[in-house]
């Protein structure tokens, strides 16, 4: 299938009105359960009028503090139900939440509270001291007292007006603050819960943060059919078994390692697992395995394989196909109505870089205009991902631009080495990196989690990827390892494995 586009918005004119996205799920029957935290000693059940409640009066309480529209305030705390009223009640009152990832060093937590300029910080105790030097409300503690209770009236928003500032991951110099506005967000929350046949019966489990894209568009896309949320501070696989056993959760989200987690976790085997219908993954590319095991134990489950970027959209395909179409096992989707996209720069039509162009792609980054004018040009979003569409019109993530090395002259994308070595029945999870070396300028390196009682070796490893994979992309080095690092989002932690086979190289081993 040669590269098309769909019909579609490329953006919110100056000027028109939209949805303050603080209102997003106000049609919601009162007395449904919104939010069930279950990271309290007894799990705390939300409705959504009281939800409606809370957000109102934590906008009238940033009012009586004197904040007003355009100001921005920093959330600094793990999951909990203070973190979704401080979002959707911020946006009633036109102030812009700045929701910040609270694993990062301190320097780069002041960078982004400088970068951003925020007046005000929400925080657990742990983390009050990232913003010592802005007035802090303890989400903890004296929250419920900053509440001001009473009728408001909401900001009227314009469509292109900011909503909430995401920073990226910053892996290379310091975190991108993206600029989100109500019109967008509120555009993809209605196109994907449409698209996605997210049920006002669902109850979704969320234990992703919430300072992450994906979190975020979880939570829109629950709350706005009138969803029920049950939410955990951070991700745990024994709590999340007992979560969905104990409150039949029909829909878990996350990314590929911790459903990894989930299913090495012992008490899954004798789990209900009836009332699971969908397994919905993000961020990185899911092995034929792990996809295997999901369906061994989730056998009434969907198993759903998402793809965006916080500066996209965030979320540009959906999980069904107009005409019908079975999806593919390893397809992210198939674009969403209004979704334009090109793929630019590919070895054929049908693979490239993916430009999209939509309603929800950000307005660009807070205080770059080089970094924006190189990623954002006549409404397009420059993903800097490779894509693939087969003749049907799905996609396939294939990798990251910035990922590709050249080895001995040859292309080499790790993500594809490392779905290689994933199908060998005795590893569980591979990461791929590149080194330095001598006469191929780069060479991959492997680290790889064994089958729970596997006895492979590197040679079996290296003889496998050789029999079955081009010579040039087969790991040099493989490096057994008991977990594979993480990011404060679940995905590889790149960074730490180079670290990691550096100290290798420097013990001589």
């Amino acid at each position: 299938m040669s590269p098309e586009t769909t019909s579609g918005s490329s953006g919110d004119k100056p000027g028109e009105t939209a949805l303050n996205l603080g209102l997003l799920f106000r049609g919601v029957p009162s007395g449904r359960p919104a939010i069930l935290d279950l990271g309290t000693a007894q799990a705390r059940t939300i409705t959504y009028g009281e939800l409606d409640r809370l957000c109102d009066a934590f906008a009238q309480g940033l009012r009586r503090e004197g904040l007003r529209e355009g100001d921005r305030i920093a959330i600094l705390s793990l999951n909990r139900w203070a973190y979704i009223v401080a979002i959707f009640g911020a946006l009633r009152a036109g102030v812009v939440p700045v929701l910040i990832n609270v694993k990062l060093a301190k320097e780069t937590v002041a960078y982004i509270l400088k970068d951003s300029a925020a007046k005000f910080a929400f925080a657990e105790t742990p983390f009050a001291p990232l913003a010592k030097d802005l007035p802090v409300v303890l989400l903890d503690r004296n929250f419920e007292s900053f509440l001001d209770f009473g009728e408001i009236r909401p900001a009227s928003v314009a469509a292109d007006q900011l909503s909430m500032l995401l920073y990226t991951s910053g892996t290379t110099g310091q975190p991108k603050g993206v600029l989100l506005h109500h019109g967008g967000q509120g555009w993809a929350a209605h196109a994907l819960t449409k698209q996605r046949r997210i049920r006002s019966s669902d109850r979704i489990l969320i234990s992703a943060p919430f300072y992450h894209k994906n979190a975020i568009v979880a939570i829109k896309t629950a709350l706005l059919p009138g969803a029920c949320l049950a939410i955990l501070p951070r991700f745990d696989a024994a709590a999340t078994i007992a979560a969905l056993e104990q409150h039949k959760l029909t829909m878990l989200t996350g990314v590929p390692t911790m459903m990894s987690l989930i299913l090495r976790e012992p008490t899954l085997a004798k789990a209900d697992k009836s009332s699971v219908r969908v397994l919905s993954m993000g961020s990185s590319p899911a092995s034929d395995q792990l996809l295997a095991d999901l369906h061994t134990q989730f056998p009434e489950a969907e198993v759903h394989l998402n793809y965006g970027s916080t500066e996209g959209g965030p979320i540009m395909f959906g999980w069904y196909h107009p005409d019908g179409l079975p999806r593919p096992p390893h397809s992210i989707g198939y674009p969403i109505p209004g979704c334009e996209w090109k793929l630019v720069n590919g070895s054929s039509p049908d693979e490239g870089e993916l430009y999209v162009r939509n309603t929800g792609v950000a307005k660009g980054y807070l205080n770059m205009p080089a970094a924006t004018a190189s990623r954002f040009e006549d409404g397009w979003y420059k993903t800097g991902d490779i894509l693939r569409c087969d003749r049907n019109g799905w996609f396939y993530f294939v990798a990251r631009v910035d990922d590709m090395f050249v080895s001995g002259g040859e292309n080499v994308f790790p993500q594809e080495v490392e779905a290689l070595l994933e199908r060998h029945p005795n590893v569980r999870q591979a990461a791929v990196i590149a080194v330095p070396h001598e006469l191929k300028g780069m060479v991959p390196v492997a680290f790889v989690l064994r089958q729970a009682g596997a006895a492979v070796d590197e040679a079996d490893l290296k003889e496998f990827t050789l029999a079955h994979g081009p010579a040039y992309a087969h790991p040099r080095r493989i490096v057994f390892v008991d977990a594979i690092p993480l990011t404060g989002t679940n995905k590889i932690d790149r960074v730490a494995l180079n670290a990691l086979i550096n100290e290798e190289i420097s013990n001589g081993r």
